[in-house]
């Protein structure tokens, strides 16, 4: 019976996550997969060529950070066009879902409370539901949790094989993240190597009791040897006598558990064989130094994603920090160190930069879980159960039904009648008159960051584009392009200084931006094009 329970709720939670996941993933495409696609159409093409072939700055070296996934975009894009990407990011939407529901499940089973957690995580990291790289990571990393989870359990090699394959695809896939990976082992590393220090009094003992066995056995005279009995009985003694503490400490422990799980070693293993994988990639040791040379320069200052975590204003996570910590302070819940570990040192990244905090609404979902079925099953064993037999009932599924429909109806609705492409944020027909009209191999076109990629899918040269990494001088070892390009945007220099030493020839910009204002008056720019958002200017001589 209890059997049968499981598999009507599972199969009601697959529907209903589906559904949900489906109504949260965004018709209208953004920038970056503009560029994705064409980069893909482009190795398909020439191969990787490690040269940026898009922009019109010359000779600028390009890593292609995700070479694997443009290229799949691509060939998605070549065979279905921008309705195979969204029901690509739907399906992938789905999957990440489902992943996250059977991963808690397995690993707490706990079938009900997955199942909300579920639909609340992937509620928090909507945003970044899209049609990139990032998607398919955040796949692999819950994955990741699962067979790290799972070997320290049973030291399946399918789970190991599992934990080397993975860095592997995200190394071809999207080597940004690339060390992130590393990060999901340190807890379980850190609280063995904890649980192993203290128990350094006993392997000390034991020590001590070898070797005077050993003594024992070269001082075969009956004085000494009973001499050294007693030193043995006294230590083995006292070696208990410690153990039975540590147990008893352990028992009793009221918020920490301490594991000791000798699997970690073979774990550890595992881990340094992965550092090995950046190897498998054509992109000659990337993986290595991409986050390194990212951090160095000052692209993560301007980028929304890559900024600071301000907390009040993000409401939901910050509910979701106080969650954990009504569930530390005011119950007697006991939490792993492996897991505090890990919510710690996520929530860290979270704070570094707002980016990280789908990570931690992702992988700190299985630590979430593990309290909250942890404190149910102190306080109200059955509860689950039971709550669980009355959702499977005709009248439970038809509640449900209606509560995950009426959560979803309000991202379906505001989707209804998007187009794949935004035209106020993309030049659409404006990118139709600059190849209709202007000589393309004359041009020097000075653009925005946020619609480059769309510039540069239509074959048309671009001054910058969403690549961020491309126009640093860290990765092109040249110019500073995204700083001249934030500063003349922001009109932190005269503008007229920049197009000069780049030798603009002409201008594309919304018609909202604040150079607009300065160009717009100046005598030296003939307006050649202008609709709703966007107005193109040719700059003349002066």
């Amino acid at each position: 019976m209890e059997n049968k329970v499981k598999l009507l709720f599972n199969i009601m939670a697959v529907v209903l996550i589906v559904i949900f996941a489906i109504s949260i993933t965004p018709v209208t495409l953004q920038n970056d997969t503009y560029y994705t696609i064409k980069i893909g159409e482009y190795i398909l093409e020439n191969g990787i060529t490690m040269e940026d072939p898009f922009s019109w700055h010359e000779n600028l070296p390009y890593t292609y950070p995700h070479w694997a996934y443009d290229v799949a975009t691509y060939l998605i894009y070549s065979f279905g066009g921008y309705v195979g990407i969204y029901i690509t990011t739907c399906i992938l939407a789905a999957t990440l879902g489902l992943v996250i529901y059977f991963t808690n499940t397995k690993l707490t089973k706990n079938n009900l409370i997955s199942f909300v957690i579920t639909i609340g995580v992937l509620f928090l990291i909507k945003d970044y539901i899209a049609a990139r790289a990032q998607l398919t990571t955040f796949i692999l990393f819950i994955l990741s949790i699962f067979f790290i989870e799972k070997f320290l359990e049973t030291k399946g090699k399918l789970y190991a094989a599992g934990l080397i394959i993975i860095p592997i695809i995200i190394a071809n896939i999207h080597l940004a993240v690339w060390p992130f990976y590393f990060v999901l082992f340190m807890p379980y590393i850190a609280e063995y190597i904890i649980a192993n220090v203290s128990m350094i009094d006993i392997f000390i003992r034991d020590f001590r009791i070898k070797k005077l066995r050993k003594k024992l056995i070269k001082e075969p005279l009956q004085e000494k040897s009973e001499v050294l009995k007693n030193k043995i009985e006294k230590l083995e003694k006292d070696n208990e006598d410690s153990r039975n503490k540590k147990v008893r400490v352990k028992n009793n422990a009221y918020k920490l558990q301490i594991e000791k799980n000798d699997n970690v070693k073979w774990l550890i293993i595992i881990m340094l064989i992965c550092v090995f994988t950046g190897l498998l990639t054509p992109l000659h040791g990337t993986p290595y130094t991409y986050l390194i040379k990212t951090m160095q320069g000052n692209t993560t200052q301007f980028i929304s994603e890559h900024l600071p975590l301000t907390l009040i204003n993000d409401v939901p996570f910050m509910i979701v920090i106080l969650f954990f910590l009504t569930i530390l302070m005011f119950t007697d819940t006991k939490i792993r160190l492996s897991d505090l570990f890990m919510v710690a040192g996520l929530l860290l990244l979270a704070f570094k930069t707002r980016r990280q905090t789908s990570m931690f609404v992702l992988i700190g979902s299985v630590m979430l879980n593990r309290l909250i079925t942890s404190m149910l099953e102190k306080y109200d064993r059955n509860g689950c159960n039971k709550f669980t037999k009355l959702m499977v009932t005709v009248p439970g599924e038809i509640i449900t039904f209606v509560i995950i429909a009426l959560i979803s109806l309000p991202f379906f609705n505001k989707h209804i009648g998007n187009e794949f492409v935004d035209k106020s944020a993309y030049p659409v027909d404006a990118a139709v008159y600059i190849k209709e009209n202007i000589n393309m191999e004359e041009m020097k076109l000075y653009n925005e960051y946020n619609y480059g990629s769309y510039l540069l899918m239509q074959d048309i040269p671009v001054f910058i584009d969403s690549r961020a990494d491309l126009y640093a001088p860290e990765f092109n070892g040249s110019k500073d392009i995204f700083s001249d390009f934030i500063d003349t945007n922001n009109i932190g220099v005269y503008y007229e200084e920049k197009f000069e030493e780049y030798g603009i020839t002409h201008v594309i910009l919304l018609k909202n931006a604040r150079l607009n204002m300065f160009i717009s008056r100046n005598d030296r720019y003939e307006e050649l094009y202008s609709d709703d958002y966007f107005v193109i200017y040719k700059r003349g001589e002066q």
